[in-house]
């Protein structure tokens, strides 16, 4: 779940045009082990805009935003909100905060999801904001409920991700706990949840009797005539001691069934393992999930996602890696 936000206090792509990315992977040096500058981040996503990368992700109370014009230096950029939308504190009594982002570039304006909740419970939302541009001249206007979960669902309306498959409609992932991740249709015109819709589960765990099923944080990339479906396991939000982990799915429809490269269901708490933590020997980020994915204008689909550093006591940091894509079609990631 998203506790860290409390304890902290608080892949569309615009036609602009393309800058040079010198050295993203220096030879025999990782991009993780050349990052810089302000890294601490929760539940990251990115996307870029002309000749700057932007991190969005859960830090502090209002979606902080990081910059890079390499993918290597990053600098804080403030944050989306200087205060909670009027909406949600109806939605969602005793909120204090926004957490988990989604960005994406829809139709000529940026759309960034994000989520409304209070640890540990369904009494979720996910909200909408727009901006024609980021950066400096960002002009962002909350469109406000998107879709909104309660006690009587068997889901929670938390960590969103946009999605648009091959027939040009768009879809709306997400989901934390309770019976797992689902989809849901979305209005193109309005970018929120069809009225009356019924969600698709794209998958769960297999909680024991009375227990919590840890999966959450749902992402869909679309490749090769495949989606892939991400998600996180296990528990985030406990620093070094931290057990999450993300494992990928594919499926030939964008509602599923994803399956592990073992056939293994993800509706059955499958899939392929894609971040684990350091081997044992290092030791230093440990718990690795909340993963998103971009691709740049040179075809190069990164992997963003957070690690808990015990070399700063357990904070969570910016983590990227280049995807290799391999023969037989699934992803593995370059950390």
């Amino acid at each position: 779940m998203k506790g860290w936000i409390l304890a902290l206090a608080a892949l569309g792509l615009p036609g602009a045009a393309p800058a040079q990315v010198v050295g993203a992977q220096d030879a025999g040096k990782s991009l993780n082990s050349q990052l810089s500058g302000d890294l601490t981040v929760h539940d990251p996503v990115i996307i870029r805009d002309g000749d700057t990368y932007f991190v969005f992700s859960t830090v502090g109370k209002y979606i902080g935003i990081k910059t890079s014009k390499d993918l290597k230096t990053w600098t804080d950029a403030g944050s989306v909100f200087a205060q909670m939308p009027a909406w949600t504190k109806e939605a969602v009594p005793g909120t204090e905060g926004i957490w988990a982002p989604d960005i994406s570039f829809v139709n000529g304006e940026y759309r960034l999801y994000y989520s409304v909740s209070t640890f540990g419970s369904n009494r979720s939302a996910i909200g909408l904001a727009t901006s024609p541009t980021l950066g400096a001249k960002a002009k962002w206007k909350d469109q406000g409920l998107v879709v909104m979960s309660t006690k009587e669902d068997d889901f929670n309306a938390i960590d969103p991700n946009f999605v648009v498959d091959a027939k040009g409609r768009q879809w709306l992932s997400l989901g934390s706990f309770w019976s797992g991740l689902k989809l849901f249709p979305l209005d193109a015109k309005t970018g929120k949840v069809t009225p009356g819709a019924e969600p698709y589960s794209i998958a769960r765990r297999l909680a024991p009797a009375g227990g919590p099923a840890p999966v959450e944080a749902p992402f869909i990339i679309p490749h090769g005539g495949w989606y892939y479906l991400l998600a996180s396991y296990d528990y985030c939000c406990k620093g070094v001691n931290s057990t999450y982990y993300t494992v990928v799915g594919r499926a030939k429809k964008v509602t599923g069934p994803y399956l592990g490269k073992d056939g293994s269901e993800m509706m059955q708490g499958g899939g392929t393992i894609f971040l684990r933590a350091d081997l044992q020997e290092q030791q230093r980020f440990r718990g690795p999930g909340h993963a998103g994915a971009f691709t740049d204008r040179d075809g190069t689909t990164y992997v963003v996602y957070h690690a808990y550093d015990k070399q700063a006591d357990g904070a969570p940091k910016l983590r990227i890696a280049p995807i290799r894509w391999e023969a037989d079609g699934w992803p593995t990631a370059e950390y």
